[in-house]
């Protein structure tokens, strides 16, 4: 095989990173990763609401939103739930 045809992770040349740490010093950790039947995401029970919020907080949600291809009112929720869980603990 030619030196033009060979692919990316053919001509890598490997050598020791004095940034990373040594072997020895590193630590397990557990399993960061939900299991699958934790990522099917059932919507809680919701209630709809009528609320007023400052121009200026929806339009952030709403431009950010448009960036992410997201929905704003979503992006909201989410936050608005992770508020709760993390002040019930």
């Amino acid at each position: 095989m030619q030196e033009s045809q060979r692919q990316p992770w053919e001509t890598v040349q490997y050598t020791d990173n004095p940034d990373l740490p040594e072997v020895e010093q590193m630590k397990i950790v557990s399993d960061f990763l939900p299991p699958p039947e934790m990522l099917v995401r059932r919507e809680p029970e919701t209630e709809k609401i009528t609320m007023v919020l400052d121009k200026a907080t929806v339009d952030f949600f709403r431009q950010t939103a448009d960036e992410l291809g997201a929905s704003y009112q979503r992006m909201i929720r989410n936050l608005l739930n992770e508020y709760v869980a993390r002040q019930s603990r």
